[in-house]
């Protein structure tokens, strides 16, 4: 049972930051269903930046800090940039949200396979997960075995919790997120109050995908040590309906990432599952979504709603 708990937290991690991303993108008014894409962006290019540094070594020692930092920085930019284009076809070309959204999430998957196929050899990647997954080093007694619940990971599972921690207290008590949730409940009325709309959408859109971008990044290195594997697109669905699982709140999305985690390798977990029983059972954080959303409209309260502008451009000309 510790096993599959240690193992649902860390593949959560994924999910975590994928949703904490589109989350702040979200309130800004912004809705980017290109996740998916930039998750898979986020991860080719982190790759892809480890795989030059260990090779550009020739056989050298690693830094350990370096594998880390070049990684996730390059993962962060490359996914940042992506989102710097989807507000420029959706805030400055006020192109439909929802059809750029799935343009990028094509786009991204076809630049992740073009990326990883001009890679020599994905083997580099195995040798700098082991710096991702370097664990707090504990000595376990019989009586200490369930802090294993909260030692078993590497960094990156922390900094996940941290990041959506600090989104959390962002969005909720300082000056920055409430003009973000303005802009996204009702942009012309922010404008009016000399909150500069393009410049939060810009922003908020950007750092989001930055921070989906490393999910990517992190389910590779960490939740498959290294293991290059192409499902980072079904991982970035999971993200985006994990935003309404958390009613739009890094911090429950924490939470819910957990309970995403533990349905997805649950079938793993389960003797005698058929290939197919596996497949419906991975419908499993799907489903629980849909029951979250038909809850949460039934008690009816405007904080579990999305913002009001979600989805829609802003034209200041008909203000």
């Amino acid at each position: 049972m510790i096993g599959f708990l240690i193992g649902a937290i860390r593949l959560g991690a994924t999910f975590l930051l994928g949703s904490t991303g589109e989350i702040i993108t979200q309130k800004s008014g912004n809705l980017n269903l290109g996740i998916p894409g930039v998750m898979c962006i986020g991860a080719a290019f982190g790759c892809f930046s480890e795989s030059v540094y260990v090779t550009s070594l020739n056989g050298g020692e690693i830094n350990p800090f370096l594998a880390v930092f070049i990684p996730i920085m390059c993962a962060f930019i490359a996914s940042a940039l992506a989102g710097l284009l989807f507000s420029f076809m959706t805030v400055t070309l006020r192109a439909n949200q929802n059809v750029t959204g799935l343009a990028l999430t094509t786009f991204g998957v076809g630049l992740t396979n073009y990326v990883i196929s001009q890679v020599k050899s994905t083997s580099t990647f195995s040798v700098a997960s082991k710096y991702f997954t370097t664990l707090i080093p504990f000595k376990y007694t019989e009586n200490t075995q369930w802090l294993k619940l909260f030692l078993s990971y590497g960094p990156t599972v922390y900094l996940a919790i941290i990041i959506a921690l600090v989104s959390a207290f962002l969005l909720k008590k300082t000056r920055i997120g409430l003009h973000l949730r303005s802009v996204g409940e009702n942009p012309a009325t922010a404008d009016a109050m000399g909150i500069n709309v393009t410049a939060y959408r810009y922003g908020a859109t950007c750092i989001g995908c930055g921070i989906a971008g490393l999910g990517g990044l992190f389910f590779i290195m960490d939740s498959l040590y290294g293991y290059w594997e192409y499902a980072i697109e079904a991982m970035g669905w999971l993200a985006v309906a994990l935003v309404i699982f958390a009613v739009w709140r890094p911090n429950v999305s924490i939470i819910g990432s957990f309970i995403f985690g533990a349905l997805y390798i649950a079938p793993n977990h389960i003797k005698g599952v058929t290939f197919v029983q596996t497949g419906l059972l991975k419908m499993l954080p799907y489903v629980v979504t849909i029951v979250v959303l038909i809850i949460t409209s039934i008690r009816n309260k405007k904080e579990n709603y999305p913002p009001a502008g979600l989805g829609l451009n802003y034209y200041r000309e008909e203000r």
